[in-house]
């Protein structure tokens, strides 16, 4: 496939590096088409990347920004709220590197089990994900480790944005829109990068924590108050910079849905397909499922299932 031109930060051609420099390290998650589900009319391709490493697409990132870099004696640094953290201790793992992560509070301790087993050292860094940031920063001062950001990075957006080249290749009829759900922002800003306005990309965000929406409404990132079932995932206090310098000029617009619709969705999901996400991997699906994004008749709608690591036991306490 030839990758179209690009000014962005991001471009295609640095998407199809990515996919070239990670591909013999991750899975190349299915597509699953399905006609006339969820209440829409027509087709839906779901992305299955919660079957990705360590549970999230955010391994694709993790892995690019490593073979990207040169890793120090110190190893690589992260903050996060549990995939990312994941992600990157696999990564680390894998390629032979020391990793430390921090995380916040609120950070499930199914994921702080993930990363724990990943081999990395684990550390609280306060009760939300910017506290954790700060202290994941003065270790990095402190001993000259590697920081990979969760998203606000061209080497995270660019590995992120493989998942886009592999819909685009394995969605037989091809589409017309995505849903993707927006944390910091480096998935949709790759998926964006990689489509440059050929496909319509919906953000999804929960209304508690809505950090793209308000900034593509400021034209800059912007803080905003993070309270939602999904915060462990999309809890990001702002969008990047380069996430909103992308998503200004490839995204349609964010759909927002509340808690309550995501919580619907991952029930769904789980009731009908056994298919077991977290509130953040469900909330693309809830757009759709509860309205927030209007498909009309016959469109193709492609949804992003981002992230599986969930406690199963309060999964199935859903009913």
């Amino acid at each position: 496939m030839t990758a179209p031109a690009s000014p962005l930060p991001v471009t295609p051609r640095d998407i199809q590096d990515a996919h070239r420099r990670i591909a013999p390290h991750v899975r190349r998650t299915p597509s699953w088409r399905l006609e006339n589900a969820f209440g829409h009319e027509g087709l839906v391709s779901l992305k299955l990347e919660f079957l990705q490493h360590a549970g999230s697409f955010k391994a694709r990132g993790a892995f690019n920004h490593l073979l990207s870099e040169t890793v120090p004696e110190a190893g690589v640094a992260a903050a996060s709220g549990g995939n990312h953290g994941a992600a990157v201790a696999y990564a680390a793992r894998e390629l032979g590197h020391p990793a430390t992560i921090f995380v916040p509070e609120i950070s499930p301790h199914a994921k702080v089990d993930v990363i724990r087993r990943m081999g990395a050292d684990v550390r609280i860094g306060g009760p939300r994900y910017a506290d954790a940031l700060f202290a994941c920063g003065m270790h990095i001062a402190a001993t000259g480790a590697l920081s990979v950001h969760a998203y606000d990075a061209q080497a995270t957006i660019a590995g992120q944005g493989t998942v886009a080249l592999e819909w685009e290749e394995d969605a037989a009829g091809g589409l017309d829109t995505v849903l993707v759900a927006v944390g910091g922002g480096g998935l949709i800003s790759g998926i964006g990068a990689w489509f440059g306005g050929r496909v319509k990309v919906v953000g999804v965000e929960p209304t508690g924590s809505c950090a793209l929406f308000a900034a593509l409404a400021a034209g800059e990132p912007v803080d905003v108050e993070v309270n939602s079932v999904a915060a462990d995932s999309l809890g990001a206090r702002a969008a990047g910079r380069i996430v909103t310098e992308i998503a200004l000029a490839t995204v349609d617009h964010v759909a927002l849905v509340d808690d309550g619709a995501i919580v619907d969705a991952q029930r769904m999901l789980w009731r009908d397909f056994r298919i077991a996400t977290e509130p953040g991997g469900a909330a693309a699906l809830a757009a759709l499922t509860s309205g927030a994004y209007r498909a009309t008749r016959g469109e193709r709608v492609g949804v992003l299932l981002c992230g599986a690591n969930v406690d199963l036991a309060a999964l199935d306490a859903l009913g």
